[in-house]
């Protein structure tokens, strides 16, 4: 986990409603829940824009935030962040309160390396990455940034599943735990279609019994 401190500086709110919501918005202002670890929900606002900077960062996206009410700060992570259908607004954020002893579920992106050292590139061949994240259960302690899948010794028509990918200590993916059926292809290395057609050319011959 990185030594990043992201903090989200957040005022509760005690007007509800959509009437309400819409004000805040023209303000500047994103309506926000926190809720989780045994306590009630709170409803808050933070600073459109400023959350808008922090959303930058792909790693704000699987990271332990530190919200700050007032005088109070909680540990959260972001649950849900709906925006705007056609304007680049951010309309509303879920965020779930953490515990230390108590494990959370959080999609965290998949970082690809070595590609071009992967003996399937060697041989002229595509990397296709099938899925770029995937969720996964930990202690916030345990909580990674990002998974690395190291594709340095996939072949030519190669495929690197979920199982694959050499996790830190203390990280399950919750997909692999569903069994077997859901060890999921998460990349795959294969000639481009116009070789493969190419190659097949001059092999090509008329099936027995055609007209020539």
């Amino acid at each position: 986990m990185s030594g990043e401190n992201y903090v989200i500086e957040a005022e509760a709110r005690n007007d509800m409603g959509k009437g309400a919501s819409r004000r805040l918005r023209r303000e500047g202002k994103v309506p926000a829940v926190i809720y989780g670890a045994g306590k009630e929900p709170a409803s808050i606002t933070v600073e459109h824009n400023e959350l808008a900077h922090k959303l930058e960062n792909e790693a704000f996206f699987s990271h332990i935030l530190t919200v700050k009410i007032g005088s109070v700060e909680e540990s959260a992570i972001l649950k849900d962040l709906q925006r705007h259908p056609s304007k680049p607004i951010i309309t509303h954020m879920d965020l779930q309160r953490v515990s230390a002893s108590e494990k959370i579920r959080v999609h965290v992106p998949i970082h690809f390396v070595n590609e071009e050292q992967s003996p399937g590139v060697r041989e002229g061949g595509l990397v296709t990455h099938n899925i770029t994240e995937t969720e996964i259960s930990c202690l916030p302690k345990n909580l990674p940034e990002y998974l690395e899948a190291d594709l340095a010794n996939l072949d030519l028509d190669g495929i690197m599943h979920l199982s694959d990918i050499k996790l830190p200590a203390g990280v399950e993916i919750v997909e692999l735990s569903h069994g077997e059926g859901h060890n999921q292809p998460i990349a795959s290395i294969h000639l481009p279609r116009a070789a493969k057609e190419g190659g097949g050319e001059e092999s090509e011959a008329p099936a027995e019994g055609s007209e020539g």
